[in-house]
């Protein structure tokens, strides 16, 4: 099996980005391994995987001073699920990269030593340095978009950015698809949300929505999946139906 690298990008904070990678990583994991690189430096996908985000070697020794992936990948509490934890000293990762030759590439280069199923990439809310390296490393694009009036604003500026990448540093990288999250059908703001970006993207939108659920929003303040803190919720029976469609896609 071919290493499948998906990047999980929106420059919009509080979108669901970091709960559809952990829960996403976990599901696939069920019969594969999984990467999760946390490369977002507030650590939310450290933190909702139980891992401590303090430790000698993470993300950003990785990526600024050519650490070797495998000292940085911890183990989760989910077999098959591994991750490279971040903190906030991940933040002066776009400083020190400037001046760094070919820093587009940082990622790529360390992602040479990963030897999993699939590399689930959590980037942090910005069209930085940082997200345009995911990018670079990324073979797929998942774009969580939030049911909510300002849904598509911004979207045109994250594809603008992902074209710029495909014409400079990888020409392999494609959309795999809109993910609808915070979705509540019992709105019609809900509804117009969908139809606005299924008549924009079409066939790029998954037809699982992840809808607005309390034991999502619990889960990562346990350190734990939605898998692990409610398999029978609606919220872990949508992320089950869209990890089988990202499957599927891919």
């Amino acid at each position: 099996m071919t290493q499948k690298i998906i990047a999980v990008v929106n420059q919009k904070g509080g979108v669901g980005k970091t709960t559809t990678t952990i829960s996403v990583a976990a599901q696939l994991a069920s019969d594969a391994t999984v990467l999760l690189f946390d490369l977002d430096p507030q650590g939310n996908a450290t933190s909702g995987l139980g891992v401590q985000k303090e430790l000698p070697v993470t993300a950003y020794e990785v990526l600024c001073n050519g650490a070797p992936l495998a000292d940085a990948v911890q183990p989760t509490n989910v077999e098959g699920l591994f991750v490279v934890p971040s903190n906030a000293n991940l933040a002066g990762a776009e400083v020190q990269l400037v001046s760094q030759q070919r820093r587009e590439f940082a990622l790529q280069v360390a992602l040479q030593q990963a030897d999993y199923d699939y590399i689930l990439i959590d980037c942090p809310p910005s069209l930085g340095l940082l997200t345009v390296n995911a990018l670079t490393a990324a073979n797929s694009v998942l774009i969580p978009v939030q049911a909510e009036y300002y849904a598509l604003e911004g979207l045109s500026q994250l594809l603008n950015t992902i074209q710029a990448v495909k014409q400079a540093t990888n020409p392999n990288i494609d959309l795999l698809g809109i993910a609808l999250t915070m979705y509540d059908k019992r709105t019609s703001l809900s509804e117009q949300v969908r139809d606005e970006v299924k008549k924009y993207f079409g066939e790029k939108l998954f037809k699982t929505a992840i809808p607005r659920n309390i034991r999502l929003a619990e889960a990562p303040s346990y350190g734990r999946t939605i898998f692990e803190h409610d398999k029978w919720s609606k919220g872990a029976r949508a992320y089950k139906a869209l990890s089988k469609e990202i499957k599927d896609r891919l």
